[in-house]
């Protein structure tokens, strides 16, 4: 009997003062509670079942939530009040209809951090080894008609690599009927890979160096020579790659890049350790070596990078972007799908941007 009359206190107390204590517990913000609130709906929602606290606790830790099994009892207490959770006694809580649209409603919210998450995860799990020669890296693959390789724009795309504005020099090719992961090639269209930049954070992880991806951009061209970013979009803000974002809109300009030095071309921004400099320099000569890319810049430690500030025990550095050459089809009126991150393939599987003319005659 107490401990009914202890749960109805409780319960009762939390309706009343809970809404008031959060925000001010260690700085927390609205926008953060109501972040946490979504993240135990959704985990409730995917597993479709009665799940205990602790077990709610243990899936959000797993993806990086920081929260207390306590926190998660606190809100768990509004979900219920709310009607978007059930309480099942000592069984735990199941969402209800209304909690399943509720976390439907706010599924766009997932967008916020989701790319910088799949950068780490698709880093962890490459395992390329540049002495060895040998290993998975990550791709970007973009479906495209196979009647839209014209010589034009083929010519224009072994430009982009020939002056150094891509990932590396090498490509991968997928013909009709093909699937890479998610993605599957339909009748009549190919499917272009190219090296991902974050190939270069697998390959510095595995040397123990860790990297911070801040923003995908366009970086000005003039003469030739990079001069600023003009447009940015952060990693941490949003669950399409910017370089997808700008290629799609019109914003990139490699025609003008390739042929008159003047022009838009897609780059990322990332931090590394100030110690770890020298290990990025010899790591990012190594790939470029390879084929598989280099550093467009590295700058020293504390030094800003076109206005873009680092901190006094960081390094900055600006990595060209891996889907640069596929924006030649959008800038010459042909739309097709491009896909960043879109998987691992075995480094032997790739080839030089030059046997590209080759395999796609042998598919015509």
């Amino acid at each position: 009997m107490l401990g009914i009359y202890a749960n109805i206190i409780f319960k009762t107390l939390s309706k009343i003062f809970l809404p008031a204590i959060l925000p001010l517990i260690g700085g927390y913000s609205v926008d953060k509670r109501q972040k946490k609130r979504l993240a135990i709906l959704d985990v409730l929602n995917r597993s479709g079942q009665v799940l205990s606290s602790t077990r709610i606790t243990e899936l959000l830790t797993g993806q990086d939530v920081d929260i207390s099994e306590r926190s998660v009892r606190l809100y768990l207490c509004e979900l219920d009040e709310e009607g978007l959770t059930d309480n099942m006694g000592r069984r735990g809580r199941i969402i209800t209809e209304e909690g399943k649209r509720e976390a439907d409603a706010s599924r766009v919210l997932e967008g916020i951090g989701l790319l910088s998450g799949k950068i780490d995860a698709m880093s962890y799990r490459m395992d390329f080894d540049p002495a060895l020669r040998r290993g998975s890296v990550v791709i970007n693959v973009s479906v495209i008609p196979l009647a839209d390789f014209t010589e034009k724009r083929c010519g224009l795309i072994e430009e982009v690599f020939t002056k150094g504005y891509s990932m590396g020099t090498l490509l991968a090719l997928f013909s009709p009927g093909e699937k890479f992961g998610s993605i599957s090639i339909p009748e009549g269209h190919v499917g272009i890979g190219t090296v991902c930049s974050i190939t270069l954070n697998g390959v510095l992880l595995r040397r123990g160096v860790p990297t911070v991806s801040r923003f995908g951009g366009l970086i000005e061209l003039r003469d030739g020579v990079p001069a600023r970013f003009v447009d940015i979009i952060h990693y941490d803000g949003t669950s399409i790659d910017p370089l997808v974002v700008f290629i799609r809109s019109g914003m990139a300009d490699y025609i003008g890049a390739v042929t008159t030095g003047n022009g838009r071309i897609g780059a990322s921004f990332r931090e590394f350790p100030a110690d770890s400099i020298d290990a990025v320099r010899g790591i990012s000569k190594q790939l470029e070596t390879l084929g598989l890319g280099s550093l467009l810049c590295l700058g020293n430690p504390g030094q800003s990078l076109y206005g873009v500030p680092v901190g006094p025990q960081r390094v900055g550095a600006i990595i060209i972007g891996g889907l640069n050459p596929m924006s030649i089809f959008e800038e010459t009126g042909s739309h097709i799908q491009s896909s960043a991150l879109s998987g691992l393939i075995d480094f032997n599987s790739l080839f030089h941007y030059s046997e590209l003319k080759g395999r796609l005659a042998a598919l015509k």
